[in-house]
């Protein structure tokens, strides 16, 4: 979800936006901002590495059946096509 969507779903207009802007200015400072920042980003990759790890793990425990499921499904959807 991109930014400009993830407003939208909110249903946020732009005042909105700004009043949020300056509140955050008021409570954290210009300085604090980057902190901020670079904390959510720092979450957000380790959040994203422990969904890939996650992911990884699930997939080497199921032995590899996943894989094999696709496979089978494109043969399938080759043969189909073929017909």
């Amino acid at each position: 979800m991109t930014y400009a969507q993830y407003i939208l779903f909110l249903n946020l207009g732009g005042g909105e936006v700004v009043l949020i802007v300056l509140v955050i200015l008021m409570l954290f400072g210009a300085k604090g901002i980057p902190n901020i920042a670079k904390t959510l980003g720092k979450a957000t990759r380790e959040f994203k590495d422990a969904a890939g790890s996650l992911q990884k793990d699930i997939q080497e425990s199921t032995g590899g059946i996943t894989q094999q499921i696709t496979e089978q499904i494109q043969e399938v959807k080759k043969e189909i096509e073929k017909e």
